[in-house]
């Protein structure tokens, strides 16, 4: 199963609000939690965008679960 560090990510960059982050990438804080919480996995355009946004590599987003 593919899962994503995005929570890992928002609290080493110093978010420490769901809200603020999602902001900072342009998604909605619902759509965000969704994310964050790995009940849903981001489009891969939305994570390509994600990974521009802050300027890492897509494959340190998102790993395989095993």
């Amino acid at each position: 199963m593919v899962k994503n560090r995005l929570l890992e990510i928002r609290l080493k960059l110093g978010y420490k609000k769901q809200k603020d982050f999602a902001e900072f990438l342009g998604i909605k804080r619902v759509q965000y939690n969704k994310y964050e919480n790995n009940k849903e996995q981001p489009t891969l355009e939305t994570l390509y965008k994600i990974s521009l946004k802050l300027g890492i590599k897509m494959e340190d987003i998102i790993y395989l679960d095993k």
